[in-house]
């Protein structure tokens, strides 16, 4: 059939046009859906952490999958100077206690809490066989770094704990670069005591080195927090779907480790090169006995109660709000469980606050072989 002229014309008009737009939209300068996404997936998030408990998350998202499940391609660096990485740009995303991040903010840093990690703080007091009373440590070589009434939180609420003084100039103070590098002086004799996050505590009861004479998780009486998962600001800003799922790992990650304990210290140990029985031992200590501190929740009073004691004691100034150090925007919007509601439904029935460190390691190895 023969169209009329005029409509030919309309029609003709129509498929260049289409194939103009067509070809608008294949250009380098307009990506694909397909090829924007995946640019966005390639990102390698810089993560950093120390070799304490309280990261463990860090590895274990690594290690157990977590990130990979979630099309996260991150680099995850142990024992680095988190806070001056992420203020120099060099790393997206850390694990850092609290008072190294408000400091570093205070600073201009930009770093943000996204998420809880460890409330409380759980930090031990390590001391040789021969030390059977705080007075004994009056005179004795320390790992507590030089000046800790002025540079150490957590020594200062030991020595008012325990009624000893908190000047250094009581103790001969000896500063380390690492919790490891305090074991292994304290294991060859060159030190009496030190401070430290486990398992460096676990460490010298499993080796029969040294015992742990107090712990330090409260706030004066109150919880607090110990560290955080923190975020970069510069990458929230450019990355900010990135920002919600390395969130929602983080959650995941701890997730696994109050439901999957053997598996978590397999990659423990293997992370923080130590025994996997030091390994179970210290997530005992933070997902049982201690009660439920690894925790992504954030707590307003539990931070406020911070930087009011970091103001008092000199550690931050008064630029330090809770606004200008919490972000939990990518916390919310991330998806992740409720943190009660997972305890009560998945860990509860299971592991019970108060069991016996004989009767979860059973349950632990019973699970294990299911």
């Amino acid at each position: 059939m023969k169209l009329p002229k005029k409509l030919a014309l309309i029609m003709s008009m129509c498929i260049v046009s289409a194939s103009l737009l067509s070809g608008c939209g294949n250009t380098d300068d307009a990506p694909s859906e397909e090829q924007a996404t995946k640019a966005v997936d390639d990102y390698v998030i810089k993560m950093g952490y120390y070799n304490c408990d309280h990261m463990t998350a860090a590895p274990i998202a690594k290690d157990a999958g977590i990130f990979e499940e979630l099309g996260l391609n991150v680099e995850v660096t142990g024992n680095g100077k988190v806070p001056q990485a992420m203020a120099a740009g060099q790393m997206d995303a850390g694990y850092i206690g609290v008072n190294g991040l408000m400091s570093s903010a205070a600073k201009g840093a930009p770093i943000v809490i996204g998420a809880n990690n460890h409330k409380g703080g759980a930090y031990y007091l390590v001391v040789s066989n021969d030390i059977n009373s705080p007075q004994d440590l009056i005179g004795k070589k320390l790992g507590i770094g030089n000046e800790p009434e002025k540079n150490s939180e957590a020594w200062i609420q030991f020595a008012k704990e325990m009624d000893i003084p908190v000047e250094g100039s009581n103790y001969e103070c000896v500063g380390f670069g690492s919790d490891s590098d305090k074991y292994l002086a304290l294991k060859s004799g060159q030190i009496d005591g030190y401070t430290a996050c486990d398992p460096w505590g676990s460490m010298a009861e499993y080796e029969g080195t040294g015992k742990i004479l107090a712990v330090n998780s409260l706030l004066e009486g109150e919880w607090g927090v110990c560290c955080t998962f923190s975020l970069n600001k510069n990458f929230t800003r450019e990355h900010p779907e990135l920002s919600k799922k390395l969130v929602l790992a983080h959650t995941k990650a701890m997730e696994f480790i109050y439901t999957n304990p053997a598996e978590s210290a397999r990659i423990f140990a293997a992370n923080y090169n130590v025994p996997e029985e030091v390994a179970l031992m210290t997530l005992y200590k933070k997902t049982v006995k201690e009660g439920r501190t690894l925790t992504w929740v954030v707590n307003p009073d539990e931070i406020n109660r911070e930087i009011d004691w970091k103001k008092e004691h000199g550690f931050i100034d008064e630029s330090v709000t809770y606004d200008t150090v919490v972000d939990t925007s990518f916390l919310e919007a991330s998806g992740a469980d409720d943190f009660d509601t997972f305890i009560k439904e998945k860990v509860d029935p299971v592991f019970p606050v108060g069991m016996s460190y004989e009767d979860w390691k059973a349950k632990v190895q019973e699970l294990d072989k299911k």
